[in-house]
């Protein structure tokens, strides 16, 4: 007998709700998230499609049930959160939803990279993190100094002789805080030069380098979020994976355009990122269109609205396996 499993996944624990293919309650329990843990609440579980939400803690758990032979599911948080609200009227625990959808078919699935992209992306994730805490101890710095009322003018602080500065004030704290920032100097130079050296051998990686203002770090991470662009069928879903594509409101002959909402926050950041290092440093079509708009937008509109035409030249240069050309390039004169 089939059986349809709802999992919500925790660090530590998880709790799962098995129904048959009725809808009625087979097992339910709390479980220690570990292998172990696994099987022994699956002992017994044979056939089953099995739903878990995608946060933190979701890759142990969905490898244990994919080696194990699952149908395994993994399901987008936001959507599946919507989509219950609508069809499921009881209040239930979030592994009784996720067992309801995945046995009504509901799931809104998320894509599972391979290991060698997952790897990827935990590489340039880790980067980031380290490099935000970085800018935590940067700014603690600068607060000590703003607290003393001492002028940074003329001061480069992150340099050598920045910092011989900064320890010639004598500021416990401040010392303090540029040892953390040493440490973690060494552990980003460390990450830097392995990601330089994977995006060197990478083919996408040196294609998106060929855009003036995409360094290997950019390119490394667009490749680490995006996975492979043959899973979007244009550049325009792309763009909305992205988070780059406003919400729309209509009502009647009126259209009104709202924020940007839910997407891949790092992609998002790093394109426009990306954008900004374009267009202060390159003459090309891209350039060109921020300038446009800059004119009768605010600069923020403006260059969100360039990193989304950024993208979708970086999905036909992907796509096409083309250089960047700054005069612009239109795929369908390939064809």
């Amino acid at each position: 007998m089939k059986s349809y499993v709802g999992i919500d996944v925790h660090q530590d624990k998880c709790h799962a709700t098995v129904q048959d293919e009725d809808g009625t309650l087979v097992k339910q329990g709390e479980l220690v998230n570990s292998p172990s843990g696994f099987e022994d609440f699956f002992d017994g579980v044979d056939d089953a499609k099995v739903a878990i939400e995608a946060g933190d803690a979701w890759q142990p758990v969905y490898d244990w049930l994919d080696e194990e032979g699952f149908d395994v599911k993994l399901a987008h948080p936001y959507k599946t959160r919507i989509i219950a609200e609508v069809k499921i009227k009881t209040d239930c625990r979030d592994s009784e939803a996720l067992a309801d959808l995945v046995r009504a078919n509901l799931i809104p699935e998320v894509y599972v990279p391979c290991d060698e992209r997952r790897e990827l992306r935990s590489i340039v994730k880790h980067r980031g993190k380290l490099v935000m805490e970085r800018t935590k101890y940067k700014n603690r710095i600068r607060a000590e100094l703003r607290k003393r009322g001492i002028g940074t003018e003329g001061v480069s602080l992150w340099t050598k002789s920045g910092a011989s500065w900064l320890r010639e004030l004598g500021i416990s704290q401040v010392i303090d805080f540029l040892e953390v920032i040493g440490t973690l100097n060494g552990r980003i130079l460390k990450l830097e030069k392995e990601i330089k050296e994977i995006a060197g051998d990478m083919k996408e990686a040196r294609i998106l380098m060929t855009i003036q203002g995409v360094s290997y770090y950019s390119a490394l991470t667009i490749i680490a979020e995006i996975v492979t662009v043959e899973r979007f069928p244009n550049s325009e879903k792309l763009c909305s994976y992205a988070g780059l594509v406003p919400s729309v409101k209509q009502s009647g002959t009126k259209v009104v355009h709202g924020q940007i909402r839910g997407g891949r926050p790092l992609l998002r950041w790093i394109l426009i990122q990306s954008a900004w290092n374009h267009v202060n440093n390159a003459n090309s079509h891209i350039t060109r269109f921020y300038k446009r708009l800059e004119r009768k937008k605010p600069k923020q509109l403006a260059i969100i609205a360039t990193a989304r035409k950024l993208l979708k030249t970086i999905y036909w240069m992907l796509k096409l396996e083309e250089p960047f050309y700054p005069e612009g390039y239109d795929p369908r004169k390939s064809r």
